[in-house]
């Protein structure tokens, strides 16, 4: 099987550099939700796919078998072009998987904003528990990313809202839905349990999986989903940049307080006489500052990541704050920032504003947070970062400006619920693991108490985003990782075992 990565050519539609740049000042308050995020490597930089030293290593290419399924474009019309399809990826690896006649299970990974590609190789949830399940793995490529494209094309799927209208969470469950209902009955698994599991997106959309379509899914594990950041449940100015702020304070007092005091020592310096010049100088910039904003959308998505993906063995957020309190203490501040920079990224011939051509998450994440994947977020006077007030009509007015349609901020909500969830899902669901890592800035979206004996959260103090989903390290993972990916594991089995009680009664 053969990994691959797309990116998009910038010639390929105007509709792309619209896509940079008309909701630029919106957008980047929404950072992008992925289980991966790269993985932090001694040398300080980041890789997709590359396991550490001391990694399980449970992946390997050869187990895989890649299939296409004729998928449905519109599953909720009986239009006459509802029913075009399009050829949807998914692998199955059946190294460990004890067969349909014994009613194995199936472990589902649900795709998100990416190509397949991209997670087999470090999501270690699957394969390192197959083996204890007898579980065949199934792997579910999401619509509009990798091979599973729409139209034929990529500058026909993504052309405008004609096309990209059948590209939301609601088609892409039911899409699942169908690949799951076709393999079973493929391999005359009718009575094999499926478990749905998802990292961020993906971890939503196997939590509403589970909701919607029970009859398929027995039960799901949805790491690190932030299914109440919608709708105002959590309130937008004390959410996500308030968990950055307190990652870096705890990790150090001095550190926060530096990157507290430098944006306004950003605009100081901009506002002289070739005071962007001086600041590109500064940060060895890749191509000359036009504004401010460049530099401070660089750093603020540098500490963002750094505390989103805050994971052992090396804590970005201690990386980034070493360089900075590392620094002389004679060093002004912007010049203790940018031995942050350098730290985290390690040595290069530039930083900040570097040419990179636009990948497909690039393109498909900004049309879903402009279609159902409002999620508001502010910014207040608490945190280390500038206050900002996420503003709907301004947010709506730029993705009606990009795509000529607006955005459905409440349809989350009223589609698959969000407010008064324990009193909610505690009186209809079932079989659902919330984990979060509470150090993730995305946790304050998610769901951190149990809603009933088998509506779960699981959580660790010091864990990051999807860090319970990702390849496991016998070499760095901490005890409380290890415990919380047991504790999970248990879970999933007592739910499998009453399965099998229940199925056996039947018959």
């Amino acid at each position: 099987m053969e990994m691959k990565q797309h990116t998009f050519s910038l010639q390929s539609s105007l509709l792309l550099i619209s896509l940079i740049f008309v909701t630029t000042s919106v957008s980047l308050k929404i950072p992008r939700l992925s289980p991966t995020g790269g993985q932090f490597i001694q040398g300080n930089y980041w890789t997709q796919g590359r396991p550490s030293e001391g990694s399980s290593s449970a992946f390997d290419p050869k187990d895989f078998q890649t299939f296409y399924y004729n998928q449905t474009l519109d599953h909720f019309n009986f239009r006459y072009d509802s029913f075009n399809t399009f050829q949807q990826r998914y692998l199955i690896n059946s190294k460990h998987w004890g067969g349909s006649n014994i009613s194995a299970p199936i472990l589902a990974y649900l795709g998100a904003e990416e190509s397949v590609d991209v997670d087999i190789p470090i999501i270690g949830f699957l394969p390192e528990n197959a083996i204890h399940f007898q579980a065949l793995q199934i792997y579910i490529e999401h619509r509009y990313y990798g091979e599973s494209i729409p139209f034929g094309s990529r500058e026909v799927a993504f052309k405008n809202a004609s096309t990209l209208g059948y590209f939301n969470s609601a088609q892409a469950i039911a899409d699942y839905a169908e690949i799951l209902i076709h393999v079973k009955k493929q391999l005359h698994a009718e009575h094999s349990p499926v478990i749905v599991i998802g990292g961020s997106y993906g971890g939503m959309l196997a939590s509403w999986f589970r909701l919607k379509y029970p009859h398929v899914a027995l039960g799901a594990l949805a790491s690190s989903a932030p299914i109440l950041y919608f709708d105002d449940i959590v309130p937008p100015e004390t959410g996500y940049y308030s968990i950055v702020t307190k990652d870096f304070r705890e990790a150090s007092e001095t550190c926060y307080q530096i990157i507290k005091k430098s944006w306004s020592e950003i605009d100081n310096i901009a506002s002289k006489p070739e005071g962007l010049s001086s600041l590109g100088k500064k940060f060895r910039t890749c191509r000359p500052l036009t504004n401010t904003s460049e530099l401070k959308d660089y750093l603020d998505s540098m500490y963002t990541r750094a505390a989103q993906y805050n994971r052992p063995p090396k804590y970005p957020v201690t990386v980034v704050c070493g360089g900075i309190d590392g620094a002389s203490s004679t060093d002004n501040i912007l010049t203790k920032i940018f031995a942050g920079v350098v730290a985290y990224t390690g040595n290069r011939s530039c930083y900040v504003n570097q040419p990179r051509n636009l990948t497909e998450t690039d393109v498909g994440w900004r049309w879903q947070t402009c279609s159902d994947m409002v999620i508001p977020i502010s910014v207040n006077n608490d945190t280390m970062f500038p206050p900002y007030k996420f503003d709907l009509d301004e947010y709506i007015n730029n993705c009606k400006a990009t795509y000529g349609v607006p955005p459905r901020p409440n349809w989350v909500t009223t589609y698959f619920g969000g407010h008064d969830i324990k009193l909610s899902l505690s009186r209809f669901a079932s079989n659902i693991i919330f984990s979060n890592g509470l150090r993730d800035p995305y946790s304050i979206g998610g769901v951190l108490e149990d809603i009933s004996d088998s509506v779960v959260a699981v959580h660790a103090k010091n864990g990051s985003h999807c860090l319970d989903i990702l390849t496991s390290n016998q070499t760095t993972d901490p005890d409380w990782l290890v415990n919380q990916r047991k504790s999970e594991v248990r879970i999933i089995k007592g739910w499998i075992a009453k399965y099998y009680a229940d199925l056996q009664a039947l018959q």
